[in-house]
């Protein structure tokens, strides 16, 4: 299924992608007496051969059909140029079911909570009930033909997310639950065979709990110090104060593309340059950028980047890993079991090739073939459309917000970083962040998130504890922001009249019950 704003593939186009997720299964080593069996399983492996290589012939009928242009990214394969133009949003919000709900009686839901997780189009829901209906199987060890049609599934969609972040090969994408444990794989394997006491690793202060707890993690058993990059008055990182912490000693760089708090977008480019300089390897924490903006893992240059599908129109449950094929076959696997395998006997294992030899155990196949789904929807709406409305969306958010009385707002402005993420982080004088979010949500339906964003070490840096946050995607409207912004108006004015939970007349922000904080400061 198409996104509702685009007419469906002709048929011709539509044989030439699903020819696109053919994809060689690995020879089993069978004994002797599976000798016939075997042959049967080469000849079926050998109908699935090729998936990469049919790629570029699949777009090209795809792009024929479309008439879109094709221009060549580089030599690995050919990347559609789709024309730069304003979205249907009203179309595309048909595509959302949960955008079409009502909180409770004639209050709809406004969903300004995308930064935590997107929802979901039809099209993704389709596949999984699609999936669970026809195609469930486990994936690569089956000769029967739903483990086939199964594998087919799964391996695609490795191929349409390689693609998406334009990976040199599919087979530089791992699968793993999210991009939590995508960090966690890296740094105990990489990591933990590469790092030793005295070496550093660079982070910075806006980090994500998920890129800084690993890192604590292996410096603890490593040796290895963490240092940590300062920010700008505006909220930028400080490059100044990074190039200074820069060193012979840094081996490892981890930083956000895009920060979840701050909106604001790191200059990955010119620190991948920095950190190979000086021999050091870089990852990318992506989460914020891959569902917004046109993301190239290739020009970005970095050695790994990781991203998570429920941010990005995919289910949960499925996460990626890109990474150098030289530098993921170079690691050690990182759990033990079935797939990652080659060879087990009683006394050792020998290992599989990448990607499968970090990816023990049976994935998350459904899951996996939704998040292609995912990516074919964002590619057919065309990142770069994406973009251009949320940046629109971010310049009309940020102008509200900053008419609400005794706001305090983080990050750079639109004017300071046009490129920002459409999202705003704030604060109000005389109110906590978890009661304007309650207020709005039980009063208004608005869907907003507070607390400290999994960021307590920014928001310890900010000097505060906990903040609110409004984020856009491509399907929300200038329609909605006034909604929540004259909602949060409401929600002000009753705190600080004093009838509200919490409410308070000073001007430091009025605190909840100590449980109920918690519980919304996850």
């Amino acid at each position: 299924m198409q996104p509702a704003h685009l007419a469906p593939l002709p048929a011709a186009a539509s044989a030439a992608a699903a020819a696109a997720v053919k994809h060689p299964l690995r020879p089993l080593r069978p004994a002797a007496s599976l000798s016939v069996k075997h042959e049967a399983f080469e000849s079926r492996s050998a109908r699935l051969s090729a998936l990469v290589a049919s790629v570029s012939t699949a777009g090209a009928a795809v792009s024929a059909v479309h008439g879109r242009r094709l221009r060549r990214r580089n030599t690995a394969r050919l990347v559609f140029v789709r024309p730069s133009a304003s979205l249907d949003v009203n179309l595309l919000r048909l595509d959302f079911p949960a955008l079409q709900q009502e909180t409770k009686p004639g209050v709809p839901l406004v969903y300004l909570d995308n930064a935590a997780t997107s929802q979901k189009p039809k099209q993704v829901l389709a596949e999984l009930n699609r999936f669970y209906s026809k195609d469930n199987s486990n994936v690569h060890r089956g000769m029967h033909t739903l483990s086939i049609r199964a594998t087919e599934a799964y391996e695609g969609a490795r191929a349409k997310v390689a693609r998406f972040v334009n990976a040199r090969d599919a087979e530089e994408i791992v699968f793993t639950r999210n991009a939590t444990e995508s960090i966690n794989l890296v740094a105990r394997t990489w990591g933990s065979a590469n790092l030793k006491e005295g070496d550093e690793i660079l982070l910075t202060v806006m980090e994500h709990h998920s890129n800084l707890v690993p890192w604590q993690q292996l410096a603890e058993v490593s040796g290895a110090r963490l240092r940590f990059a300062r920010l700008q008055s505006n909220g930028q990182l400080d490059m100044q104060d990074f190039e200074q912490l820069l060193g012979n000693k840094t081996k490892l760089v981890a930083l956000c593309h895009v920060s979840n708090v701050l909106g604001c977008v790191n200059p990955i480019q010119t620190i991948a340059e920095k950190a190979h300089a000086i021999g050091a390897r870089l990852l990318v924490d992506a989460c914020q950028s891959v569902p917004h903006m046109p993301v190239d893992v290739q020009a970005l240059g970095a050695d790994w980047l990781v991203a998570s599908s429920h941010k990005m129109c995919g289910p949960s449950g499925i996460g990626f890993l890109w990474g150098r094929a030289d530098i993921l076959r170079e690691s050690p696997p990182f759990l033990g079991g079935g797939e990652m395998i080659d060879e087990v006997t009683l006394e050792r294992s020998t290992y599989n090739d990448i990607p499968h030899r970090f990816e023990a155990g049976t994935p998350a196949f459904a899951e996996a073939a939704a998040l292609g789904v995912a990516c074919d929807y964002l590619n057919e709406i065309g990142m770069e459309n994406v973009a251009a409305r949320e940046h629109a969306l971010t310049e009309y958010l940020w102008r509200r917000v900053a008419e609400l009385p005794g706001v305090i707002m983080y990050g750079p402005s639109p004017a300071e970083q046009p490129q920002r993420a459409s999202l705003v982080c704030f604060n109000v004088e005389g109110c906590h962040a978890n009661d304007l979010a309650t207020l709005v949500d039980q009063e208004h339906g608005i869907a907003m998130r507070s607390g400290h964003h999994c960021t307590q070490p920014l928001h310890a840096e900010l000097g505060i504890t906990a903040s609110a946050r409004l984020s856009a995607y491509f399907y929300n409207t200038e329609e909605e922001i006034d909604a929540a912004v004259e909602a949060l108006k409401a929600a002000i004015t009753l705190v600080r009249s004093g009838s509200a939970p919490g409410g308070s007349e000073s001007d430091a922000p009025a605190e909840l019950d100590p449980a109920m904080a918690a519980a919304l400061d996850i």
